[in-house]
């Protein structure tokens, strides 16, 4: 990933391409000039500012989870027992470096953590849940939410 410095500020431009790019960032910076009214060469190097700046933070492929044997997916709350800085980043270390977790905040409210996790099978659940929360001195408790259907998912920002 490219090292971050301070986003410059985003204009009319900017936004309407990261809008279409957030669509299909396989669409053809030719066709995404024409969107925009912009010639290619300028469509790119406002592309690679924007990664360069961190404003674009990864180009990747989204994969439907059933595909690939991993159809179940699962929302847990996380409370832990000692919020120091120190235990705070520990989770946040142990919790970002399991494959199984997709995405993970941390958040304010009754729960510390809120962990977006999918599986192949309540089988593993059940093994992750040992590792990291069993086995976990400073985890308190966890609740855990199966989802029954996936209506939306995305990572899109509104640009509006």
């Amino acid at each position: 990933m490219s090292k971050r410095v301070q986003p410059s500020p985003l204009d009319a431009f900017d936004r309407k391409i990261l809008a279409i790019l957030q669509r299909d960032n396989m669409t053809p910076q030719r066709t995404i000039g024409d969107a925009v009214n912009l010639s290619a060469p300028a469509v790119q190097r406002r592309i690679k500012r924007m990664r360069e700046e961190g404003v674009i933070r990864a180009d990747v492929s989204v994969v439907a989870p059933e595909a690939v044997g991993q159809s179940i997916t699962i929302f847990v709350e996380v409370e832990v027992i000692s919020e120091t800085a120190d235990q705070i980043e520990r989770a946040k270390t142990e919790f970002a470096a399991a494959p199984e977790i997709q995405q993970c905040y941390y958040v304010t409210g009754e729960a510390d953590f809120i962990l977006v996790i999918v599986v192949p099978s309540m089988a593993d659940y059940e093994a992750l849940t040992r590792r990291l929360f069993f086995g976990n001195n400073n985890v308190k408790r966890f609740r855990t939410f199966v989802a029954m259907d996936r209506v939306k998912v995305g990572l899109g920002v509104p640009l509006e």
